[in-house]
């Protein structure tokens, strides 16, 4: 028989038109060579044939099945694999399985070459059903263009068993010949025929089908043709994708209907939220990562969505700005070359520096912390000397008698009053009176690696506590700023203030009952429990002045110029948030804020200090005519309230001095427990100084106040 050369594999082009599916109707409509054996239309037995008239009717029914038509001797057995529940009726996600089966009466030689072109009218059934069922675009822009490029090559392989009919009823065509031309194609039609049983089985849609189609690629390595068509399936499904992609990256838009998109957008997360949600839910949930990205984009994945979300923050602020798009630079393709990762990367950089320039320069992020270490940080503290005196009356009170609003016109009256009015942001300070003690707030934080010490008592709230002990600054951050300085950032920043500012309340005490010892140094006490309580109000000062200096000069000053070191080097907007959340942390933990052990022994070393403060003034009035604590500013005697001091009798004062038990046992006692409390601070910082060196420096500081007497 002669025979007539065809391509040994089909010239699929996805650019050439569809053909609507006449093929199959031009099929069905073709005469069956096999009539001529039939004049009744009664169907016999294929073995009733010689064999050489069953080759003829078996290459007629192969043809047909090539494209999936049932022939008179080939039938077709189909079957919906419904395991996974799928709806069937309107669910079009479903696993289909097809069987060819042959007249058992077929000569066995025919039967057994039948068998061998089966898998390709299998998978031509598979594949063919795949794209009418995955058209639609309500299966997602991948589905529907890996569904398109599959028509085309559906359409070059019809056309194959277009010409080999042909060629058939020229009478040019064998069994043989057929498998022969059949050959070529199989390969590519199983690989496809098996990315598309895993897909349906899976009812997998966007990034699922790129990695399924790259995996069958990579398992086609060995078979260059076949790999090559995979990877120019997966570069015609990817298509779309990489228009969502590209949309993401460079304008900060996420365009996707159908939810295939690796990155997820969560619109229930509104930026006003960064300035009252402790956790800060917005830069870390408003976009995030999915389960299923694409392969391919795996190791830039955490690259694409920040470099979204830099573009995104910038349109929040209505700042226009699109990264530069030319010919070299679009994403519409991917392969060994990496050429779309270059484009990613530079579209990260352009997108990092942008936002860096508007958050430092039109937003003056480090004017702002700048700022805010004025007020929370007490590195300008004249208003704060002014506020103690004009509110001291106010701060005293119970929490549930103190009026916010006084303490805010108070507050804003020392700022206008002070150095404090030249700085423009002077007024975006607010006041706020907290509800628990210093120490139990501090517990509350989950989030903060507070240390454990063993041994360590319950941390009890105090009996009764007033604003003095709960009042705290904060201060409104406007958006972009707000990502930087996020409601925990301000929640931090505000125990620091709270620590920093009861101390320097005790400071204020303790030296008005300095003051108040120096006012009557003229007067003969030596031996006297006056010169021994003059002693411990020195103790108490210097230990108070020490911490002080230590939280200040030790701590904030030279972590907050390491800060702002690394913030004038850093690259993007996360390593801003990085070196500033970093500083903060380091500061909690160096001012014993995560230390509940540590912070304890110090309140309850301010507490006797202040209980020392109010019982000297006692006893020095109640030995010298001097008005009483509650006639003074804030408990203090200054040296213009002293000059008038005088004796009721100097034999009567000094008989009191040296003769009053009660006077005397009062100042003992505060020296024991003072002492005590002090010394109980060795074990705990040297059980820590090998992991924290800070508490080798602050027991150095500390301890020697008890030994310098």
């Amino acid at each position: 028989m002669e025979t007539t050369s065809f391509p040994s594999t089909p010239r699929w082009n996805v650019d050439r038109p569809f053909l609507s599916g006449r093929f199959h109707q031009e099929t069905k409509g073709t005469s069956r060579f096999a009539d001529s054996f039939s004049n009744t239309g009664v169907e016999n037995a294929i073995g009733c044939y010689d064999v050489g008239v069953q080759e003829l009717i078996v290459i007629d029914d192969l043809l047909s099945a090539l494209v999936g038509i049932e022939g008179r001797y080939i039938s077709i057995k189909r079957r919906i694999n419904n395991a996974h529940g799928n709806d069937v009726i309107n669910n079009n996600y479903v696993d289909f399985f097809v069987a060819f089966h042959v007249d058992p009466s077929m000569d066995l030689a025919l039967q057994e070459m039948a068998k061998r072109i089966f898998p390709l009218c299998e998978s031509f059934v598979l594949i063919d059903q795949f794209v009418e069922s995955r058209s639609q675009f309500k299966n997602g822009l991948v589905n529907h263009a890996f569904a398109a490029s599959l028509r085309a090559f559906l359409l070059d392989y019809q056309a194959m068993v277009a010409q080999l009919e042909h060629q058939f009823r020229l009478g040019r065509l064998s069994v043989q010949g057929l498998w022969f031309y059949c050959q070529p194609i199989m390969g590519s039609m199983l690989a496809l025929s098996t990315v598309i049983h895993k897909a349906s089985a899976n009812n997998s849609v966007g990034s699922a089908v790129l990695n399924l189609l790259q995996s069958q690629a990579k398992a086609m390595a060995g078979d260059n043709t076949v790999r090559s068509l995979l990877e120019k399936m997966t570069q015609c499904a990817s298509n779309a994708y990489l228009g969502i992609l590209e949309r993401w990256v460079y304008e900060g838009v996420i365009d996707d209907p159908y939810g295939e998109f690796f990155i997820a957008e969560n619109k229930s997360l509104q930026k006003e939220s960064l300035t009252q949600d402790y956790d800060a839910k917005y830069w870390r949930q408003r976009y995030s990562l999915k389960d299923g990205i694409p392969t391919f984009l795996a190791n830039i994945a955490g690259t694409i969505l920040t470099t979204g979300k830099f573009l995104n923050v910038m349109r929040e602020c209505g700042h226009g700005v699109q990264v530069p798009v030319s010919e070299n630079s679009k994403l519409m393709s991917f392969g060994t070359n990496h050429h779309y990762r270059e484009c990613i990367k530079a579209a990260y950089d352009f997108a990092s520096a942008e936002l860096l320039n508007l958050i430092k320069e039109k937003y003056d992020l480090m004017g702002k912390l700048r700022s805010i270490k004025h007020y929370l940080l007490l590195d300008q503290g004249d208003f704060l000397v002014h506020f103690m005196d004009i509110a001291r009356e106010e701060l005293t009170k119970k929490l549930d008698e103190i009026n916010v609003e006084k303490l805010q016109s108070l507050l804003d009256l020392a700022l206008r009053s002070t150095a404090a009015a030249a700085d423009p942001c002077h007024e975006d300070l607010t006041c706020c009176v907290e509800r628990q003690s210093l120490l139990k707030r501090m517990t509350t934080f989950k989030d903060l690696q507070i240390r454990a010490f063993s041994g360590s008592n319950d941390l009890e709230e105090p009996v009764s506590i007033t604003g003095l002990e709960t009042f705290s600054l904060s201060y409104k951050v406007q958006w972009p700023l707000s990502i930087v300085i996020s409601r925990k950032a301000l929640t931090k920043y505000q125990l620091l203030f709270r620590l920093l500012f009861h101390c320097k309340h005790v400071e204020r005490q303790l030296c008005g009952a300095w003051q108040v010892h120096q006012g009557i140094r003229a007067f003969n006490t030596n031996g006297t429990a006056i010169s021994r309580s003059s002693l411990l109000c020195r103790s108490m000062l210097k230990f108070i002045s020490s911490f002080l200096h230590y939280l200040t000069f030790e701590v904030i000053e030279p972590n907050s110029h390491v800060m702002h070191s690394r913030l004038q080097t850093a690259k993007s907007i996360d390593e801003v948030i990085q070196h500033h959340d970093f500083f903060l942390d380091k500061c909690l933990r160096e001012c014993l804020l995560l230390s509940p052990e540590l912070v304890k022994k110090v309140e309850k070393l301010k507490s006797l200090c202040l209980q020392y403060a109010a019982a000297t003034q006692w006893l020095i009035s109640s030995s010298i005519d001097i008005p009483k604590l509650d006639d003074s500013s804030d408990g203090l005697l200054g040296s213009e309230k002293l000059k008038p001091l005088k004796l009721r009798s100097p034999s009567q004062a000094q008989k009191v001095m040296i003769k009053d038990p009660t006077v005397t046992e009062s100042v003992l006692k505060f020296e024991r427990e003072f002492n005590a409390e002090l010394q109980s601070l060795g074990p705990i910082l040297s059980s820590g100084s090998q992991a924290e060196p800070y508490m080798t420096h602050l027991a150095q500081l500390i301890l020697g106040v008890g030994n310098d007497k």
